[in-house]
């Protein structure tokens, strides 16, 4: 199992695709750390935001997780360089990835922040000092930064970093619904050249990487999602106020930490409710966080993709998967 963790709708930034910085919560309305202690345990926990890093007892969060989780991954907009770093040295084993949309005048315009590639370089040149193993930066694609990507993959790549790729989403958590794609062709374009550049490679997780960005061109081409969708069965988001949703992308709260156990939550009628409304979802979100774990249980999809790719050169066309599979019972 997986978890999300948003511990803030507080933002400083002023991005073009999330109007989450319009909505803020209030400190004294926010999930407290010891509102965690029921969680269970789980391979993999993401904390984010808003901006997390505006949340002083951050620090306070990731030692409870460190006790549950396998592996912790803070995303950040990466502006407060000094506060990431201070962390990075208390917790060495955590990992990082700062969103960068584009280059600096695409991301300083997008993310609505002065000078917010310059903060976002630092603190990556400052965790690589450090010696952080788990060091990444994510672009998330629109028109506006396309043309981007593929020089942000090339700085990735020098810098030895990880590069995870999204595209524009509207949902109750960004509070957009009003996130377009005009050249849908152009977008997907790219991405399906970053896929190819990806297989090129000799490191296999790249290869699977490229079967995700070929997926992400058939979201963006409006194709419907090549894996069925098990959030709120595989992996659990919790908002900044501690309900148990399925996800950051449907508005459906199983209940609440700060009335019950996280057991009696997960477990409850209300949860094979909400879990009933993902089996029956036509959204065909794209994204990493549900992605991933379905590409870890359905992993003879992506690596039939892969073998087909690796032995014409290609890129091998994609089909929609069904929802079989999907279980309101947990």
């Amino acid at each position: 199992m997986e978890a999300l963790v948003a511990i803030t709708y507080r933002c400083n930034a002023h991005c073009h695709m999330c109007n989450t910085w319009q909505y803020p919560s209030t400190p004294e309305d926010e999930i407290q750390p010891q509102d965690l202690v029921s969680l269970p345990h789980v391979a993999f926990a993401n904390i984010t935001g808003g901006e997390p890093f505006l949340r002083d007892d951050i620090a306070d969060f990731v030692e409870i997780l460190h006790a549950k989780a396998d592996r912790i991954v803070i995303s950040t907009n990466g502006y407060f360089t000094d506060r990431i770093l201070e962390l990075a040295r208390r917790y060495p084993d955590v990992g990082f990835r700062i969103s960068l949309e584009g280059l600096p005048a695409a991301n300083d315009e997008l993310r609505g922040i002065k000078d917010g590639f310059d903060h976002g370089l630092r603190t990556l040149l400052g965790l690589r000092a450090l010696g952080v193993q788990d060091i990444g930066f994510g672009i998330t694609l629109s028109d506006r930064n396309a043309d981007d990507l593929l020089e942000l993959h090339q700085l990735a790549d020098a810098m030895d970093l990880e590069f995870a790729t999204a595209a524009v989403h509207n949902n109750f958590y960004f509070h957009k619904f009003d996130n377009v794609i005009e050249d849908k062709e152009h977008v997907a374009g790219n991405l399906e050249e970053l896929a190819l550049l990806l297989l090129k490679t000799n490191r296999p997780k790249n290869w699977f990487r490229a079967w995700f960005n070929v997926g992400l061109a058939n979201y963006v081409r409006g194709g419907q999602r090549l894996l069925p969708c098990e959030m709120g069965s595989d992996i659990f988001f919790v908002d900044p106020f501690g309900a148990i949703k399925p996800c950051n992308a449907m508005d459906a709260s199983m209940g609440s930490l700060k009335e019950k156990p996280f057991d009696e939550i997960w477990h409850g009628t209300e949860a094979s409710d909400v879990r009933a409304r993902v089996c029956a979802c036509e959204t065909n979100c794209w994204m990493i966080g549900s992605v991933s774990p379905a590409m870890k249980k359905n992993i003879k999809v992506p690596a039939t993709w892969v073998l087909k790719a690796k032995v014409t050169g290609r890129l091998p066309k994609v089909a929609g998967a069904t929802d079989a599979g999907c279980d309101p019972n947990v």
